[in-house]
C-alpha cells in the first residue's frame, strides 16, 4: 500500500476506507471486514454516530493499533475550543485508543458565530498534547486556509474535499500542494454519479476493469488520498485492487476533462449546519 508524506512526517496510507452513512448498527461488522480485506486506513467523523463501532472493529481485528491509520472529525456543534477538547476526549474514548492518526475540522461553518480560527487554535492544542499525530482540515476552500496560514502555528497536514471527475478541483488542490496540505478525496465516485459516463465506461471495458476501479486509481495517480466506502465484502475487494494497473496520460487527460463544477454535497462557503 502505498503512503503520503504528511507535512510533519507522518505517513499516511493512500487508500482508505471511508464510513460515511454506514448505520451504527453495522459499522464494526463492515470495518472488520474492511481490515481482512487489507485497509489499513479508516476514515470516520463524529458526526457519522458510528466511531464506537470502527473501535469495536479494531479490537476485533487482532491486528496491531499501531499498524492501523484512523482519522475523524469533529463535530460542527463543538467549534469552541473548550467544547472541541472535550469532543476530542469523546471520540478517543467511543474509538478505545489512546491517540489518533489525524484529526479534523469537519466543516469550516463561516457563517456560525465560532471563528474557524479559535477552533484551529484548539486543535493546535490537541496536537501539542501528543494526543493526534496530525491535524488537518475538511471541506476547507483557499479563503479559509488562507487564514489559518495567516494566523495561526501549525499549517494544516490534510485538506479533505469533495473529489471527483465531475469536481477535479484543481485549483485548491494545486493551492493545497504548494502548501504542503495534502489533498484527501471524499465522495471520489460522485456517489456513484460517474460510473455510468460513457468515457470511464469505454476506459474500464479497454483495460477490463470496473468504472470505479478506474475512477479511483485516477485519484491515486492525481496523489490524493482516497477512501471509498461500500458494505459489499465483493466491492471492497474490488476497490482495494487498484496498484497492479496504470491509467495512460491520456485515459487520465480524459477524467480530468469531465470536470463540471458539479458537487454532490454542501458549498463550504455557505453550509452552516449544526446538529441538534
Amino acid at each position: 500500500m502505498p503512503t503520503i508524506a504528511l507535512n510533519n512526517g507522518v505517513e499516511i496510507p493512500q487508500l482508505g476506507f471511508g464510513v460515511y452513512q454506514v448505520p451504527p448498527e453495522d459499522t464494526a461488522d463492515v470495518v472488520g471486514q474492511a481490515l481482512q480485506v487489507g485497509y489499513r486506513h479508516i476514515d470516520t467523523a463524529e458526526m457519522y454516530g458510528n466511531e464506537k463501532g470502527v473501535g469495536e472493529a479494531i479490537a476485533r481485528s487482532g491486528i496491531d493499533r499501531g499498524e492501523i491509520f484512523v482519522t475523524s472529525k469533529l463535530n460542527n456543534g463543538f467549534h469552541r475550543r473548550d467544547d472541541a477538547l472535550r469532543a476530542f476526549d469523546r471520540t478517543l474514548a467511543d474509538l478505545g485508543t489512546d491517540h489518533l492518526d489525524l484529526f479534523l475540522i469537519h466543516w469550516p461553518l463561516p457563517g456560525i458565530d465560532v471563528d474557524f480560527v479559535e477552533t484551529w487554535k484548539a486543535m493546535e492544542e490537541i496536537y501539542a498534547g501528543g494526543r493526534a499525530k496530525a491535524i488537518g482540515v475538511s471541506n476547507f476552500t483557499a479563503s479559509h486556509l488562507g487564514r489559518l496560514l495567516a494566523e495561526t502555528q501549525v499549517r494544516p497536514a490534510v485538506n479533505q474535499i469533495e473529489v471527483h471527475p465531475y469536481l477535479a478541483q484543481d485549483e485548491l488542490r494545486a493551492f493545497d500542494a504548494e502548501h504542503e496540505i495534502v489533498t484527501e478525496a471524499w465522495s471520489p465516485i460522485a456517489q456513484g454519479k460517474v460510473l455510468d459516463d460513457p468515457a470511464i465506461v469505454a476506459i474500464a471495458e479497454r483495460l477490463e476493469r470496473t468504472p470505479a476501479q478506474v475512477v479511483l486509481r485516477w485519484h491515486v495517480q492525481r496523489g490524493d488520498v482516497v477512501f471509498p466506502k461500500s458494505t459489499s465484502r465483493k466491492r471492497m475487494e474490488e476497490n482495494f485492487a487498484l496498484f497492479d494497473f496504470e491509467l495512460g496520460t491520456s485515459d487520465m487527460a480524459a477524467l480530468t476533462g469531465l470536470d463540471r463544477g458539479e458537487r454532490t454535497g454542501p458549498d463550504p462557503d455557505t453550509f452552516n449546519y449544526i446538529p441538534r
